[in-house]
């Protein structure tokens, strides 16, 4: 499969990733361009903010949850019909799982995809030290796909000096700069960025950036750079790898996704997966609505910002009180992080006030002074869940400030490259809830064990046996 892509990286955190590759995907889309995006990493904010550029869902990609072949499909799969396909990198370029390896960095998305890559370099305060910066990330892998340069934050008048110095000395394309922008700036918060929609005139800032971009990036030579990306190698079903992937239910079941901005920390591709195996998803809002959807046969609980809404969802006792009575009559549920804090009984709001939630799960969540468990996990289990004990082992990563006197122990959450450990989950047969969140591509047996309950609940409901 031809697709024409390229992957946005940088030296560290903080560089303009995200920023730059939001302008470059606007300029894209205003050159009349069919344009894919995805976020290297488990990531949920980025990708919001790819999807209010291009108008469709941005996608993760992630090798630690998924193997080269199934990130190559994913790849493919979601691309499909672009004209090309930007990802933007995570952390540094090399920084990978354990502080100590390249697994699931960036450069590791890079080689399972064999994508080009563009190193965006934050200049400010250097100018021929940015030589010998670059020079360390060709020369630290041999095979490193860097193929070009942007420089960020770089005055107009010093660029093309510095452009004919790193081009001369290191063999290196460099592709533009970027100029400060002081209007375009997004803010952070406790979790990473605000979300688009809490940004005044998101959609103008963006236009304004592409506008600069267009000045000042050779927008012409990184489409040739993208269109150099060889033929993607990956296959087109992953029933071979796990005939989970082909499993459909003998027939619909409905299944009520929570989804507003308390809860909104989601994988595209986990909804996709579900619907492909037979999942009607229908969303609701535990801030706004007061009543569950009609006739669900199940319930995902996902993640976000529900300490920022404590006092709307406690106020919200009808929600709160169907969503206990349906757990409690064994409807089938999901939930992670933020959805299994809203299960507690109590829970801290960023004000520091404990709001009463749903009362499923005893105990209080309560808010930490640094972030609680972080990273890459995987899961393994220490009893039964949704009637499964073979899942084998499920890839999740944790991050979140908060914490729960009750974290349940039906699984076992090792760090990779470590000896560090910690049980974790409320596991049964028709719940699993805990801080983990999961991506169904890296253990579809989870998603198929889910839906098998739901079905079986469903009939449970319409009294057949």
């Amino acid at each position: 499969m031809k697709i024409p892509r390229i992957l946005l990286a940088a030296g560290a955190s903080g560089s303009g990733k995200t920023l730059i590759t939001c302008g470059l995907l606007q300029a894209l889309v205003n050159r009349k361009l069919r344009v894919a995006s995805f976020k290297c990493g488990p990531d949920y904010i980025d990708p919001m903010f790819h999807s209010r550029v291009i108008g469709t869902r941005s996608r993760n990609l992630d090798t630690f949850f998924t193997s080269p072949s199934r990130t190559g499909y994913l790849l493919g799969k979601n691309a499909q019909g672009c004209d090309i396909a930007v990802m933007e990198g995570v952390m540094g370029y090399y920084d990978g799982v354990g502080g100590t390896s390249t697994l699931a960095s960036a450069y590791d998305l890079a080689s399972a995809t064999d994508t080009p890559v563009i190193l965006i370099v934050n200049s400010k305060g250097m100018s021929v030290s940015l030589a010998a910066y670059i020079k360390g990330f060709l020369e630290y892998k041999k095979d490193s796909h860097i193929k070009g340069v942007i420089f960020n934050q770089m005055s107009p008048m010093l660029y093309p000096r510095v452009k004919k110095m790193v081009e001369e000395e290191l063999s290196i394309e460099v592709l533009g700069y970027v100029p400060k922008v002081e209007d375009c700036v997004i803010e952070s918060r406790h979790l990473g960025l605000v979300l688009p929609e809490e940004i005044p005139q998101l959609k103008k800032r963006l236009e304004k950036l592409a506008g600069i971009l267009e000045d000042t990036l050779d927008m012409d030579r990184i489409l040739s750079l993208a269109a150099t990306a060889p033929e993607l190698k990956a296959p087109l079903s992953l029933g071979e790898e796990d005939e989970a992937f082909d499993f459909h239910l003998s027939e619909s079941v409905r299944i009520g996704v929570a989804k507003d901005e308390a809860f909104c920390f989601i994988y595209e591709d986990n909804l996709g997966l579900l619907q492909g195996m037979g999942a009607e998803l229908v969303f609701f809002s535990p801030v706004h609505d007061t009543h569950l959807p009609d006739n669900i046969d199940g319930l995902l609980l996902y993640g976000g910002y529900p300490e920022l809404k404590g006092e709307e969802l406690e106020n919200n006792v009808s929600m709160k009180e169907e969503i206990r009575k349906n757990i409690q009559g064994n409807m089938p549920c999901m939930a992670e992080c933020g959805g299994f804090m809203y299960l507690h009984e109590e829970m801290e709001d960023m004000g520091g006030v404990f709001r009463k939630t749903c009362g499923v799960i005893p105990g209080k969540c309560y808010r930490t002074p640094r972030l609680t468990r972080f990273g890459y996990v995987t899961l393994t289990e220490n009893t039964s869940v949704f009637g499964r004990d073979d899942l084998g082992e499920i890839p999740a990563h944790e991050f979140h400030y908060f914490d729960s006197e009750n974290c349940g122990s039906g699984f076992h959450a090792s760090k990779p490259l470590s000896k560090r450990g910690w049980d974790c989950i409320h596991a049964s047969k028709r719940l699993m809830a805990g801080y983990p969140h999961l991506y169904y591509y890296g253990n579809p047996r989870l998603a198929q064990a889910f839906l098998v309950q739901c079905l079986k609940y469903k009939k449970e409901r319409q009294g057949e046996k």
